[in-house]
């Protein structure tokens, strides 16, 4: 896509004076290096965007001429001149339910890309209803959950449903992902996040349907398939690994059956997904399954107990929080998606050598930015999803970024 020269900017980075939004701009700012990106900082403090800029300054000497945009999320008339200054709005201040709607509505009128971190399902089926036409008519991609959630079981799924294609003439009609080697910790937003939608859930019927739902962020009349979300422990014979309901399965298997619908449903309409997070073959492996359940469960219902509440709230990160650079440096994860078609089986792994939760999504975040400002997409415009909006595209960037996409038969 060409630059738009009416624009002031390629990318904006809403909340850069948060955690996690410190990470993407650094993340930036070493992408940015020596090349022609015009980006900006914005967030509600302009002397605590001076400081983030100051420290950039240090990475990258020309970062000290980035602009400063000061903007409250809820300040209509300050979002409106954001959106209509720049071509991607690039944001990570959640939780979207309570502080992102302003400017997602933004960016849908004013036809500016947009790309979050929000894992949140009803905002994000509220975000469709309110903005995918809109968004269609003036040029906008409004691409949700840029991060660990969703990009890879998304991109993940479009990768291994590409090289099936190619090596066997055809998709596989069931996709199974198992989140397996991880190190490092759920960021304070993301704590956030999901602590507001299970009390979306408590207080909101409307909410508490649409999280119920497998197919809840599919277009309204798609044909549903026969998915269900995995509560059990388990056992997958092909990867030999004992399973655990995995907690984002919540928000990454409505996304990909979103772009499969999307998509056309090209793998029939009774394509099915699933993922589970996977653990040794061992009886340490089935107690840790049984007692992740059984923990997942008492998280959800605990939450909604005031003394247990504030426990979780004390224990648990708080946004604006998060581990040391030496901790996101040791931190990693690993994913392994596989189908089958014509007798072939196909295993494709993804990893990363940086933790989830900030640095290796900031790097996920960051380049899905890159991605909307500067390749040429031939792709709808909408309320998207990574695979939709910048599919195999943003899977070569992330392969250049140091995400391992490896493919072998089982």
């Amino acid at each position: 896509m060409a630059r738009t020269p009416a624009r002031r900017f390629d990318i904006v980075l809403f909340g850069a004076t948060g955690f996690t939004g410190r990470l993407v701009a650094e993340y930036l700012t070493r992408r940015a290096a020596g090349t022609s990106l015009r980006w900006a900082l914005s967030g509600r403090s302009t002397a605590k965007l001076e400081q983030v800029r100051s420290e950039l300054a240090a990475i990258d000497a020309a970062a000290r001429d980035l602009a400063i945009l000061e903007a409250d999320c809820h300040d209509q008339a300050a979002i409106d001149r954001i959106a209509r200054d720049t071509r991607v709005v690039c944001t990570t201040v959640g939780p979207y339910a309570q502080h992102g709607v302003t400017l997602v509505d933004a960016c849908a009128r004013a036809g500016t890309h947009y790309c979050d971190l929000a894992g949140e399902v009803p905002f994000i089926r509220a975000s469709i209803d309110r903005n995918h036409d809109e968004a269609r008519r003036t040029g906008a991609r409004i691409v949700h959950c840029c991060g660990f959630d969703s990009i890879p079981s998304d991109l993940g799924v479009l990768s291994l449903q590409h090289e099936l294609t190619a090596r066997t003439g055809g998709p596989a009609k069931k996709i199974t992902a198992l989140f397996g080697e991880t190190k490092g910790a759920f960021s304070g937003g993301t704590v956030a996040s999901l602590l507001g939608v299970i009390d979306a859930a408590a207080r909101d019927r409307a909410a508490r349907k649409v999280l119920g739902d497998p197919y809840g962020l599919d277009p309204a009349g798609s044909p549903r398939g026969p998915d269900h979300d995995v509560k059990a422990p388990g056992y997958d014979r092909t990867l030999g690994k004992v399973t655990a309901p995995f907690l984002m399965a919540a928000i990454n298997t409505r996304v990909v059956r979103r772009s499969h619908a999307l998509l056309g449903h090209p793998w029939g309409t009774d394509w099915s997904y699933d993922e589970r997070m996977s653990l040794p073959r061992s009886p340490v492996g089935v107690a840790a399954a049984v007692a992740i359940t059984g923990a997942l469960a008492g998280f959800v219902a605990g939450s909604q107990v005031p003394w247990v509440r504030k426990q979780i709230e004390h224990r648990l990160p708080r946004p604006g929080e998060g581990p040391t650079a030496d901790q996101r440096a040791r931190g990693h994860w690993t994913v392994r998606l596989y189908g089958e078609n014509g007798g072939k089986r196909v295993v494709m792994k993804l990893a990363d050598r940086l933790d989830p939760g900030y640095a290796g999504t900031a790097k996920l975040l960051g380049e899905s930015a890159l991605c909307l400002a500067e390749d040429e997409l031939a792709t709808p415009t909408g309320v998207l999803t990574p695979a939709t909006a910048m599919g195999l595209t943003l899977v070569e960037r992330l392969r250049e970024a140091g995400v391992t996409w490896e493919t072998s038969e089982a």
